[in-house]
């Protein structure tokens, strides 16, 4: 009786070890399915209107002007950063980032500059940051002309319409991380406020894992026939600008000229605005392999400057038209970028894309640190990462894909370890990953592995290609 009796509980206890090495079930979040029901076009329709009614937010407008002005626009989504907060009973830390903006290129005379941004913190991961902005001045056909009137109402009230949306829905829930809603002005004039927020948070080490920017995601309605019109851009940049000779040196002994840190961003958006398709009605992600448009730049840029992984959204389709253009009509055609020409339900459908996502990794856990991969030669690959410090962290998945693939096809639960061999599968011939895993089932980023320099053996270094 007595060994049948220490069978069973070796049996219980062998089953519960078992249970907990095995990889969690990743079921979509219903917390998730109800904030995408909650995001509400009206709310969005609303909210670009009120920005459009104060004629202009150019950067250079009059600050003082309840009615008019960039000054009525940056007290308008502060109070309404206030108003958000109140309805949560005081979760949201909402404040006004002044500085002055010295003499520059679209700057004739220095200027104070208010980014307005509203932070949810993270409640057992507070340091891991995630930031999600738009940019609220506006501009008519010249940049410095302060006195026309500049709607704005897709570039970029929808932005600012998605970041305030966002703050509304989202505070109402708890996150494991911190979410930062913020909107910006002096885009137009030089990504001048999120360059002064991205370069104080670098200096501030502050642990932003990914930033989203959404500039012109109002899909415009003169492209409603478009065969692009059920999904959103999604750029992002492969090798980063900012690499170092070095850096460009051990990246080539591994590839991954697609695998940098904002294309790993790009894909993890892909791959939860699928998991949610249902819900979304089929509207999707679309991967960009680009930093930006031609010739064009967003607010996402200060930050991948600062080495931090950071996207831009963008509607399908553009109708330059109704972007950076005095309000007018000739010829027959009109010019100028009013709220007729925005979608409120596409705006709405890009926001819970942006939801989806940014909902998915503030509960989920960090990423994985210093993973590598073994360089010696061999039929298996080893990879070897650090042990997380997120409190419910059930283990890791290590991840592959075709070297011409462009989303992760294949996984393998590796499990609470910090080392892991996929056998029989070679790094020659495929690209690999690791990504942590919550016991809800939540995942992190995809981490792309450095080569271990352990049993490397040496090669020649190319020499740096001149710049153009």
């Amino acid at each position: 009786m007595k060994n049948r009796s220490l069978a069973m509980v070796s049996l219980i206890c062998l089953s519960a070890l078992a249970a907990y090495d095995q990889e969690p079930k990743s079921a979509p979040d219903p917390e998730i399915r109800r904030m995408i029901k909650d995001i509400s076009p009206k709310n969005i329709e609303a909210t670009i209107r009120k920005l459009v009614s104060f004629g202009t937010r150019n950067t250079l407008s009059e600050q003082d002007n309840p009615t008019r002005g960039i000054g009525a626009a940056r007290d308008w989504i502060y109070a309404q950063y206030q108003q958000y907060s109140r309805e949560c009973g005081g979760c949201l830390d909402v404040q006004k980032q002044a500085f002055v903006q010295p003499k520059a290129n679209r700057i004739p005379e220095p200027v104070t500059l208010t980014n307005v941004y509203a932070v949810l913190k993270g409640t057992t991961d507070p340091d891991r940051v995630y930031v999600i902005s738009g940019h609220y001045d506006s501009m008519c056909t010249s940049p410095t002309d302060a006195k026309c009137d500049a709607p704005g109402a897709n570039d970029d009230a929808s932005g600012t319409a998605v970041s305030l949306e966002l703050a509304r829905v989202m505070s109402k829930r708890k996150f494991d991380a911190t979410i930062v809603f913020m909107s910006v002005p002096g885009e137009e004039q030089g990504l001048l406020g999120a360059t002064h927020y991205a370069n104080e948070a670098a200096k501030a080490k502050v642990n932003i894992e990914a930033m989203f920017t959404n500039d012109i995601v109002g899909g415009v309605t003169s492209q409603k026939n478009s065969p692009n019109r059920n999904r959103v851009r999604v750029f992002s940049e492969g090798v980063p600008s900012n690499e170092t000779a070095a850096e460009a040196a051990a990246r080539r002994s591994v590839g991954g000229e697609n695998d940098g840190l904002s294309r790993q961003l790009a894909r993890y958006i892909k791959e939860q605005s699928d998991r949610y398709r249902k819900e979304m009605k089929g509207f999707n992600a679309w991967m960009i392999y680009r930093r930006d448009r031609y010739g064009r730049g967003g607010d996402h840029e200060p930050f991948l400057t600062n080495g931090y992984a950071a996207v831009r959204f963008s509607e399908a389709d553009e109708d330059f038209t109704h972007q950076h253009q005095n309000v007018r009509t000739e010829n027959g055609i009109f010019y100028g970028d009013t709220p007729e020409y925005v979608d409120f339900d596409y705006v709405a459908n890009v926001c819970r894309i942006n939801m989806v996502a940014l909902a998915s990794l503030a509960s989920g856990p960090a990423k994985p640190k210093n993973v590598t991969v073994n360089a010696r030669q061999s039929n298996d690959t080893e990879l070897k990462w650090e042990l997380g410090k997120d409190v419910d962290l059930a283990g890791y998945e290590v991840v592959w894909r075709d070297t011409t693939a462009p989303e992760w096809t294949n996984s393998q639960w590796a499990g609470n370890v910090t080392t892991y061999t996929v056998k029989g599968i070679s790094k020659d011939n495929y690209f690999f990953g690791v990504r942590a895993v919550d016991k809800n089932g939540n995942k992190s980023q995809v981490v792309y592995p450095k080569s271990a320099a352990a049993n490397q053996r040496p090669t020649t270094t190319p020499a740096a290609t001149p710049a153009p």
